[in-house]
Order: C-alpha cells, then sequence, then structure tokens
C-alpha cells in the first residue's frame, strides 16, 4: 500500500457536485492498493496513521495522534500512487492492484481505520473533487513494502 498523509485543518470530497465526505481537523489519506498487499500491509498502515504524532501539543511539539485529538480521517482511494512514469510521457497504472482485489482491501482499511476514529471516505472509482486546507504543511508518504 502507498498512502499519502496529510494534516488538515479540514477537507472534503465531492462527486458530481455533491459532497460526500468533509471532516475537521485531522488526516486526509490518499490511499493505494497494489497487487500485492494484502492484510498484514492493512494492519501495519492502519497502527502507524492511527497513532503517528504530527499534531502539536501545547508546547507547539508534534506530540499528538489524530485519536490523541479527536481528530476524524477522510480517506480517499487513489490508484494513480502507482504510476509507472519511467518511459514516455503516459503514466501507466499497471502497477496498481485490479479494481476488485484492490476495493475489497480499501474496505477493509477503511473499517479497521473506522473502529479506531470516525473516518468519511470517498466512493472507490469515481471521479473525486478533493478540496483540503493543509495544516502546516504536513505531508508524509507510508509505503507498506519499505516498513
Amino acid at each position: 500500500m502507498k498512502i499519502v498523509i496529510q494534516r488538515v485543518k479540514e477537507a472534503s470530497v465531492c462527486i458530481d457536485g455533491n459532497c460526500v465526505g468533509h471532516i475537521g481537523q485531522g488526516l486526509l489519506l490518499l490511499v493505494g492498493i497494489g497487487p500485492n498487499d494484502d492484510h498484514a500491509d492493512i494492519t501495519y498502515a492502519v497502527r502507524k496513521i492511527i497513532n503517528m504524532r504530527i499534531f502539536s501539543d501545547i508546547s507547539g511539539k508534534m506530540n499528538l495522534s489524530v485519536k490523541d485529538i479527536g481528530g476524524k480521517i477522510l480517506s480517499i482511494s487513489q490508484f494513480t500512487l502507482y504510476a509507472e512514469t519511467r518511459k514516455g510521457n503516459r503514466p501507466a497504472f499497471t502497477n496498481a492492484a485490479k479494481p476488485d482485489q484492490a476495493i475489497t482491501l480499501y474496505d477493509e482499511f477503511n473499517k479497521c481505520l473506522s473502529k479506531e476514529v470516525s473516518i468519511e471516505r470517498g466512493r472507490f472509482g469515481a471521479d473525486m473533487q478533493v478540496s483540503l486546507v493543509n495544516d502546516g504543511p504536513v505531508t508524509i508518504i507510508i509505503d507498506t513494502k519499505d516498513n
């Protein structure tokens, strides 16, 4: 799994002009699923995301997690994180999991996250418009195959 984590003051996702998810302070996740990802990748990613200390405490140090601050998560499926760009100018997406595998793992990932914090999500495979107010900015990338 490849996940881009953005600390946000707020974020939303709209589909066909309708807002389907909105959060205040928390994390926006762009989630890519690879063909070799499995439950172990989900367990690792959820543990890291929930406990990652990237929110400021009263001293201004990044010592608090999304769980500590009572923040929410907006999860967006993002197969383009697996873009292959070495050849030519048109990205290839053959390194991403096939849709039937990806949706199953994406749903499991969101279910595991929702056991820990409140989440909103986009719709898998939809053309989505994502808006955010990045906080910091703080942007971190997790690749579960690099752990």
